[in-house]
């Protein structure tokens, strides 16, 4: 049975002390600070789609270059090559690192060595798709990050390619097409917005699932052929909500499950009027980029 409460401050405020015990300083236990980046809601109802640029939703680890430094969506350094970011332009840029559909974790693998591996860097491309704080439409920002691109000249560096279609149809179409090649889905930008940041309705996500993160707070037992292992995680939600996740796990995954504290991505099919998850599924950890 799900269960949920309002507890986040107070795990926050927890993990915060336990770094300060560990002697660090208030401002590294707080971790980096995190750039502003826009953030996309899921598309629903009735959406005028000749407002929309559409693009392929890549599973990739998302990368914010301020013309200097390239760091993580959390604020960390990225720590690539320097002949990586020494390709990149003097305009900032926001994207994904990413190597293809279906090869995440092979990425995340890459991208968070400490000491960076030409080999592997070799593979990632920084897909852009927005020129932070660049004035403009989405439809003029787009032909102005086109040109920036071409003119890097180099081939890790690469604009998303953003489409239209005529209707409901023909964005179903390409969904499945994208699903069907191992893709995520699709994201949606409206042509006449302006940069912004923070969560908004002008970048909207099609996937044929609901995902969302929630943070570990308990390991629960399993039984009968689950007997040794974790049965179930405890987890909650950046809104307060706890759930129990049990299915979705590998056995080696039971065996050596998230830590308590991590953040998981997990899927589901609608939420109840409390807000709980209706039949969600564990995918994977999230990574802390």
């Amino acid at each position: 049975m799900a269960t949920h409460t309002r507890l986040a401050p107070a795990l926050r405020a927890l993990t915060l002390a336990a770094a300060l015990a560990g002697g660090l300083s208030p401002a590294l236990a707080a971790g980096p600070e995190a750039p502003p980046l826009l953030l996309a809601e899921v598309f629903r109802g009735d959406v005028a789609l000749a407002d929309y640029w559409v693009s392929e939703k890549l599973d990739g680890a998302r990368a914010l270059w301020d013309g200097q430094r390239l760091r993580f969506r959390s604020g960390r350094p990225v720590p690539a090559p320097e002949w990586f970011v020494a390709g990149l332009p003097p305009e900032p840029l926001d994207g994904e690192l990413w190597i293809g559909r279906g090869r995440f974790a092979e990425l995340s693998g890459i991208v968070r060595r400490q000491q960076p591996v030409d080999d592997g860097w070799r593979q990632v491309r920084f897909m852009v798709f927005e020129l932070p704080g660049a004035a403009g439409s989405f439809t003029e920002r787009v032909e102005h990050l086109k040109t920036i691109v071409a003119r890097a000249g180099v081939p890790w560096l690469q604009a998303v390619e953003q489409f239209r279609v005529a209707d409901r149809a023909a964005l179903q179409a390409r969904l499945d097409a994208v699903v069907a090649a191992g893709g995520e889905g699709l994201m949606l930008h409206r042509a006449d917005a302006p940069y912004l940041t923070g969560r908004s309705d002008a970048l909207l996500k099609l996937k044929p699932r609901l995902d969302a993160e929630a943070t570990v707070v308990a390991h629960l037992p399993g039984r009968g052929r689950l007997a040794g292992m974790m049965g179930a995680l405890l987890v909650e939600t950046p809104a307060g909500v706890r759930f129990q996740l049990g299915t979705g796990f590998t056995d080696a995954e039971r065996r050596e499950p998230p830590p308590v504290g991590a953040q998981v991505t997990y899927i589901y099919r609608e939420l109840t009027r409390a807000g709980v998850p209706r039949f969600a599924s564990y995918w994977r950890r999230r990574e802390a980029f």
